[in-house]
């Protein structure tokens, strides 16, 4: 009997044929779209006479260009209110279902899908945008497709990929109670580089990510693309259907049953072979930040910036580079930097366990009057959520204002933008030049780091505040 990877289940049994030295024809079973990279797509259908092949299987939503203020007013940013009634139009025209503004269901598109029962174990999901790969915690293959991609999907149900190779990456041992899923990725990341799994689909496995939550799991698939992984993915187990039953899209009576008996095989089998092995020790990870313009610069909160002298000859010119923009000197500690900006959410880190981390540190203490902190939901169900729970009670005390749904900081595709020159530390996922706002500077970290650098004003460790 041959023994596979949880890649090959997948990806083998979704493949409609295959082309000799070339790509496969892989079939699609769940497509996300959004306003971004959707518009030209329907034009390609309309200019070829085509419908949407199999609409039931995309859901579209509005995120990126969405206000996080007065969504229930007219969008001001001209640009932003023609993207998005570009995607209402497009998808009455075809027949899709929109979680548009105000929605219930409304959100970040990789939010949406999983707290929705959309994405499921064993299926493979693509969407116009680089960070499908969060689905992959619930032992899927997705990831990020063009444009040209998206058109494609919507046509065929179907789309040419080459087969990547495949890495695992196990992370064994217990992390420190200030050490979170958002710190192991970026940890992760520094010793891979932003290249070093470029032509890879990433497994997570080792009982540091069984003991993760889904969301927690949902952090670290997310940024895989930041490797330069084609995407992340971990094996589907209890956590996994306990977390789905009872969503609205989840499958249901014995339905369900026969669902979760075939999700139970959806596991890398003993002795199964991957072109890459990496181990990890989660007990040396402390809390990360990053202090260059690329995922991969991430350094434990109480470390130093590199020296030149331990950087790559190829890649000095680009440090020099990254440290100027950022204003920082080699070998300086960021520890005691003061930040303008806070900014908490994305598709990284928006989901309800980040609110309820990030309120649980900062209730009984009092943000910083130097900073200015937006506490964004991944979604409506989110801050329905927080409300519900009372932590939006909690940030309101502490001198926070939680915000409405929506990719909001994480890019400049909306009116939160981070001034130039100002510092972010920021939850979401890239750092590169401008990314927050033209001349911003983004530190990445996660939740916990990001809590103390708006109670105290200043970069601080967790650990100080929190408890070890």
């Amino acid at each position: 009997m041959k023994v596979l990877t949880l890649f090959d289940k997948i990806w083998d049994s979704h493949a409609v044929k295959a082309i000799a030295d070339g790509p496969v024809q892989l079939y699609i079973d769940r497509h996300y779209c959004h306003e971004v990279t959707s518009p030209q797509a329907f034009d390609g259908l309309r200019n070829r006479n085509l419908k949407v092949f199999r609409p039931q299987n995309t859901f579209c939503t509005a995120d990126h260009n969405t206000p996080t203020i007065d969504q229930d007013k007219q969008v001001k940013d001209e640009v932003s209110r023609f993207q998005l009634e570009t995607l209402k139009r497009n998808t009455e025209e075809f027949g899709l279902t929109y979680f548009g503004l105000g929605h219930e269901k409304n959100g970040i598109v990789h939010v949406v899908g999983p707290e929705n029962g959309l994405t499921l174990p064993g299926m493979t999901i693509v969407c116009g945008d680089s960070h499908t790969s969060t689905h992959g915690a619930f032992g899927c293959v997705a990831f990020g497709i063009g444009t040209s991609e998206v058109e494609m999907t919507l046509a065929t149900q179907c789309i040419l990929q080459p087969k990547p190779l495949k890495m695992r990456i196990t992370v064994n041992g217990k992390a420190g109670n200030a050490v979170t899923a958002k710190d192991i990725i970026l940890y992760i990341i520094s010793q891979l580089g932003t290249g070093g799994a470029t032509g890879y689909f990433i497994e997570y496995a080792g009982d540091a990510i069984r003991s993760m939550s889904m969301e927690e799991r949902m952090t670290v698939c997310n940024m895989s693309i930041e490797a330069g992984a084609r995407g992340g993915m971990i094996a589907p187990d209890e956590k996994t259907f306990e977390y789905l039953k009872g969503r609205d899209y989840a499958p249901k009576g014995d339905a369900w049953n026969k669902a979760v008996e075939y999700w139970k095989t959806l596991k890398t089998d003993d002795g199964a072979q991957f072109d890459k092995e990496i181990t990890i020790d989660a007990g040396i990870i402390k809390p990360m930040i990053t202090f260059g313009t690329n995922p991969g610069t991430g350094i434990f909160i109480d470390g130093n910036i590199p020296q030149i002298e331990q950087i790559e000859e190829t890649s000095k010119q680009s440090f020099k580079k990254m440290l100027e923009y950022m204003g920082f000197e080699q070998g300086e500690k960021l520890l005691g930097k003061p930040v303008d900006y806070v900014f908490l959410g994305s598709c990284t880190n928006g989901r309800i366990e980040d609110i309820r981390m990030f309120a649980g540190f900062v209730k009984g203490k009092k943000k910083a009057d130097n900073v200015t902190a937006w506490i964004v939901p991944g979604s409506k169900l989110v801050e329905k959520a927080a409300i519900d729970e009372g932590l939006v009670e909690i940030l309101n005390e502490a001198g926070f204002e939680m915000r409405q749904p929506g990719c909001s900081a994480c890019l400049a595709m909306n009116d939160d933008k981070v001034p130039a020159g100002k510092y972010a530390v920021s939850t979401s996922n890239r750092n590169f030049e401008g990314r927050q706002g033209p001349g911003s500077r983004t530190l990445l970290a996660g939740p916990l780091v990001a809590a103390a650098a708006a109670i105290t004003g200043k970069i601080a460790s967790p650990e100080n505040l929190y408890g070890k």
